[in-house]
């Protein structure tokens, strides 16, 4: 069987609905028993020998024309994994909105005409950016066919090699157990790049875990150094005796308005009642607590924060090494788009396997 090239679509003539759509999801019927397939579908049909060609060209030939070569990568994977899917193609079938999405994959054993959508994929290259932005695009598919507990879209990273890495991407709503009751008018000593508390250290330590000791960790007395972070949260709360604006100030000094980015972050996440902490171990802003009573019965940390502006542009490589390395620290990834405002959308996302 020979396709024909037009406008984007190859076209299958003779028994090609039968064949290919009816009993495995390829294409999209165009009435009678001809079919209208991708490139990358009909790529998929070359390699298996289902078809002869598409204008003449066999399989080397189509892939350059139509530069369907990584999509054609992620396609077969997915269908080697037992997945049908469908290219994200105005009026396909199983297709109600997909913007932002290449394919739309559906749950084992279902097709197209299922209505049903497992991932929305999107395919992305090595060296190609992602608009932070971006990841939402596809968020407004009907509820139909929504997968209730999916990202809004499954990243396909086709590595340099040929290799893939998937990635789910969705919201994430950070929720703790802490809860604050500390004394106020704290006296504290403001310095270039924290502040140092003398009085009342025992509360604000094990109770919020609030700054580290100077003495050390397993110190049980002396001053308390403060984040400016914490210092300017908790002057805001009138638990010390400084002036919020003069630390504020000092933040400016030592990171400029990304100071003000990383404070309203960390006061959402107080205010949430998790307990935020330098992630800098873990190259990341904060490393997050939310099941919290007291330091003594401290767990491990839930998760990671990132905090970027909400026009971020996202590196392939170096998203893959923040997921990575909370992987390997069994913590979640999240990244706080803060705009200037200090209005906050949290997004997750993580390694997948599908």
């Amino acid at each position: 069987m020979q396709g024909r090239l037009e406008d984007g679509v190859v076209h299958l003539p003779g028994d090609a609905r039968q064949r290919f759509h009816d009993s495995r999801g390829y294409g999209r019927p165009t009435g009678g028993n001809d079919l209208d397939v991708a490139p990358v579908e009909a790529a998929h049909l070359l390699s298996r020998g289902d078809i002869d060609g598409v204008d003449g060209m066999g399989l080397r030939e189509l892939l350059a024309r139509t530069g369907t070569t990584l999509g054609f990568v992620v396609y077969k994977d997915l269908r080697d994994r037992g997945f049908y899917l469908s290219p994200a193609r105005d009026d396909w079938p199983g297709v109600a909105d997909a913007e932002g999405a290449d394919f739309l994959v559906y749950p084992r054993g279902k097709g197209p005409w299922d209505g049903d959508v497992e991932y929305r994929m999107r395919v992305v290259g090595e060296r190609q950016p992602i608009p932070v932005d971006s990841l939402g695009d596809v968020a407004e598919q009907s509820s139909a066919a929504r997968r209730t507990d999916s990202g809004d879209v499954v990243l396909a990273i086709v590595d340099e090699d040929g290799d893939l890495t998937y990635f789910d991407t969705g919201d994430y709503a950070p929720d703790g157990t802490a809860f604050e009751d500390f004394p106020t008018g704290l006296d504290a000593e403001l310095l270039s790049d924290r502040a140092l508390v003398w009085d009342g250290v025992d509360r604000l330590y094990q109770g919020g875990f609030f700054g580290q000791r100077l003495y050390g960790r397993n110190a049980d007395s002396g001053p308390l150094q403060l984040s400016l972070l914490e210092a300017a949260y908790l002057a805001r709360q009138d638990v010390l005796a400084i002036d919020e604006a003069d630390v504020i100030s000092c933040g400016h000094d030592v990171e400029g308005e990304r100071f003000d980015r990383r404070l309203a972050v960390y006061a959402s996440l107080r205010e949430m009642q998790t307990v935020p902490k330098s992630g800098f171990k873990f190259g990341s802003d904060f490393r997050v607590y939310t099941d919290f009573e007291t330091v003594d019965d401290l767990s491990h940390s839930e998760f990671l924060v990132r905090v970027v502006t909400p026009d971020h542009t996202f590196v392939p490589r170096d998203l893959s090494l923040d997921v990575r390395l909370a992987g390997g620290v069994r913590k979640r990834m999240v990244f706080a788009l803060t705009d200037a405002n200090g209005e906050i959308d949290w997004l997750s996302v993580s390694r997948l396997t599908p």
